[in-house]
């Protein structure tokens, strides 16, 4: 019905018709699919939450002397320099050095790299702190300075794995409050914690990847960034219901952006008490219009969404497969869900009003002209299970 050059053009002309996925099901439920579909150009999706794996590269330029780094800490968190002399990558969930983790249960974890990923898109000031063994070409050995995001050549970040399709509701069956990436969760299910934007979320309102593939644009964090690959641990060969929607965790996406042109206000680092520290991060992505099929995913209730509720005391540790049972979005968003016939508070680690804001500001930006949808050079692996570790004897 319509193709990416086409709906470019009018995005351009400042002439698309642009929805976020929160409106279009009101829209298609009023104009129908066939009108709705020749009408709207774009549908915005949106998400806010942790996503444990991301980080970012930096290049920090020659010292003079020069120094090739082979150990560095940005205010004092472990950066990777197992790349060229003056590149580091900082991961999301590294930790302060000597931070004292879980020695004093549960744990505070009160910095790492996450924050190190805030402070610098805040603009704020950190140092650097760096070793070498020295080289004849690379002959200082040990440098320590303070920088901002400004002083560095590039501040890109590259996140492995972002915006999970579906994933597990956490809940506790033991006797004993336990510590997790999801939360505190109460003993004999007190409560149930999850993280998803839900109908909004991008890849649940393209179930199939149909338009998110490699090279698609997406919102990062204020910035225009792509989708470099699949995600790590995509894994889009599970069950799914009748709308196509992965009964379990499913498809991911590898995500890359300019750092100097984000918004703080997405990237927050946090501290999961018990657990570690990581990166909470906006994403948003359009879905363009090009036909009746794609249109129709995108009008997802969050009622027509199931997870599946997960026991991190016993099954997800020991990885056992078990499945406590299922709940849909709905019911989680309403405060309680009933659970083994006992209702259980629910809470959520993912913000749907930043997504939906989110959402918003992507649509301003398709109307107003200044971002364009890129065609995906690549599709996502459409049938691909994922492995387990392989353990030796």
């Amino acid at each position: 019905m319509k193709t990416y050059e086409e709906i470019n053009e009018k995005i351009v002309s400042k002439k698309a018709v642009v929805l976020t996925a929160a409106e279009i099901i009101e829209y298609v439920e009023e104009k129908g699919i066939e009108k709705a579909a020749k009408e709207v150009d774009v549908v915005t999706t949106a998400t806010f939450g942790p996503m444990c794996s991301s980080g970012c590269f930096m290049n920090f330029g020659h010292s003079q002397p020069k120094i090739r780094i082979t150990e560095a800490w940005i205010d004092d968190v472990l950066a990777y320099s197992g790349i060229a002399a003056v590149d580091l990558y900082m991961g999301a969930t590294q930790l302060r050095h000597n931070d004292p983790a879980n020695l004093d249960y549960p744990g505070e974890f009160k910095f790492g790299g996450g924050h190190v990923i805030e402070k610098l898109i805040r603009g704020e000031e950190l140092q650097l702190f760096a070793l070498s063994y020295g080289t004849d070409e690379y002959p200082l050995k040990e440098i320590r300075t303070r920088f901002t995001i400004n002083d560095l050549n590039q501040a890109t970040m590259v996140n492995p794995r972002n915006c999970y399709q579906n994933y597990n509701v956490a809940i506790n069956t033991s006797n004993k409050t336990i510590y997790t990436y999801l939360g505190k969760l109460k003993p004999n299910m007190g409560n149930l914690t999850y993280s998803s934007a839900g109908q909004l979320s991008p890849l649940l309102n393209d179930p199939l990847y149909q338009t998110i593939g490699v090279g698609t644009s997406v919102w990062l964090a204020g910035a225009k960034g792509h989708v470099y690959s699949e995600g790590t641990q995509h894994a889009s060969a599970v069950e799914r219901t009748a709308n196509d929607v992965p009964a379990e965790g499913a498809g991911t996406l590898a995500l890359t952006g300019d750092m100097k042109k984000m918004d703080a206000d997405y990237v927050r680092g946090v501290s999961f008490k018990g657990y570690g520290v990581s990166l909470a991060l906006g994403v948003g992505i359009p879905i363009p219009i090009l036909n009746e099929e794609i249109l129709l995913k995108t009008t997802i209730r969050d009622r027509d969404i199931r997870a599946q509720v997960i026991d991190y005391s016993m099954d997800y540790p020991m990885k056992t497969g078990k499945v406590l049972s299922t709940v849909n979005y709905e019911e989680l968003k309403s405060g309680t869900a009933n659970i083994l016939g006992k209702e259980v508070e629910t809470a959520s680690l993912s913000s749907y009003e930043k997504a939906i804001t989110i959402a918003e500001i992507l649509k301003s930006e398709i109307k107003d002209g200044s971002f364009t949808l890129n065609k995906p050079y690549m599709t996502l692996p459409p049938n691909q299970g994922m492995k387990s570790m392989k353990v030796g004897e």
